[in-house]
């Protein structure tokens, strides 16, 4: 017996109508709903986070560490640009995504992986951090990646 099988004569359904069955049906899994609401979240505080990581980039030089040569290099004020504009994106994004927008979805992907690979830039400048920060990039990219829409949904 399915476990969203039709209620039988005179037996009450969940909800009291048919369309809690229509309802629980619409995504595959809970856990994977939940990683893309989660997903999003997470999109807000990087998006958040990064602006500010940005700015503190910008407005002072002794934030963050000097560090040697390196093959990557940019001043900080180039890196604190490039984080307030990265950052501004994934906030967006994230709020297109706890409202469940289309084109969120990929843009989060999207978004996320240069998120990550400006993060693995900055690491010399903030280890800790950007590798957190990669973690949940990652993270990211996993939940939106792996919803599934039901094709019966359309």
């Amino acid at each position: 017996m399915s476990q969203h099988a039709e209620p039988t004569p005179g037996r009450p359904s969940r909800g009291g109508d048919a369309s809690w069955a229509q309802r629980s049906g619409d995504r595959t899994s809970g856990w994977v709903t939940g990683g893309v609401v989660f997903a999003g979240v997470l999109l807000l505080l990087n998006g958040a986070l990064a602006v500010l990581q940005g700015i503190a980039a910008i407005a002072e030089d002794d934030v963050y560490a000097r560090i040697g040569t390196y093959v990557y290099e940019m001043s900080l004020t180039g890196w604190g640009i490039v984080h307030v504009i990265l950052g501004a994106l994934v906030f967006v994004t994230g709020f297109g995504l706890l409202r469940d927008m289309a084109w969120a979805r990929v843009a989060g992907i999207v978004l996320a992986s240069l998120s990550l690979i400006a993060q693995f830039l900055f690491l010399p400048y903030s280890p800790v951090w950007s590798v957190i920060m990669m973690a949940i990039d990652v993270f990211v990219i996993w939940a939106l990646a792996s919803r599934q829409d039901n094709p019966s949904r359309a």
